[in-house]
């Protein structure tokens, strides 16, 4: 049966490579546009009139910009994990605590999408202060990100079930 897993993985693994092109360049933009917005806070403020919309700006670019960069470091492994006691248990167990806890963070992942996606739908109505632009589109990166890295658990489910570990992604990787 894990043999038949083995092409379902290497697809997963791909769209999940595919996702990493896409956000790590989100990020890169966020943060280029983020320093670009706030130069130009600081030096129209210094030189002239202050321009109003971009500390609104420069807020909305980090909110995405760091729910985007968590996914990239969850999908890493690179979030603060104690890992020393499962690491100890053999193989078996190690594998079983590794599910246990990748069922705790789906459920988790799964609740911040519901939470998420209501929290929008309450807040439709609500505009921005300076560009009028509807919240929901500022208030979608949690369901979306807290989505893409479900689909990452569930990829490392499999993963773990097939290797009996995750495969940790390094940078530059395929």
């Amino acid at each position: 049966m894990m043999a038949k897993a083995q092409p379902l993985l290497a697809l997963l693994q791909r769209i999940e490579r595919g996702l990493d092109a896409i956000i790590q360049p989100a990020v890169f933009v966020c943060m280029a546009a983020l320093i670009g917005v706030i130069t130009l806070q600081i030096i129209s403020r210094v030189l002239f009139t202050a321009v109003g919309w971009t500390e609104e700006v420069a807020r909305f670019l980090l909110i995405w910009m760091t729910f985007l960069a968590a996914t990239l470091a969850f999908q890493r492994g690179r979030h603060i994990a104690v890992t020393f006691a499962v690491d100890a248990l053999p193989l078996g167990a190690r594998r079983v605590a590794r599910l246990v806890a990748l069922a705790v963070v789906l459920a988790l992942l799964v609740s911040l999408i519901v939470i998420g996606y209501r929290y929008m739908q309450v807040q439709s109505f609500q505009k921005s202060a300076s560009l009028r632009i509807s919240m929901t589109y500022i208030y979608a990166v949690m369901p979306v990100c807290a989505a893409l890295m479900a689909w990452y658990t569930l990829v490392d489910m499999l993963e773990t079930l097939i290797h009996g570990e995750p495969r940790v992604v390094k940078e530059g990787t395929p």
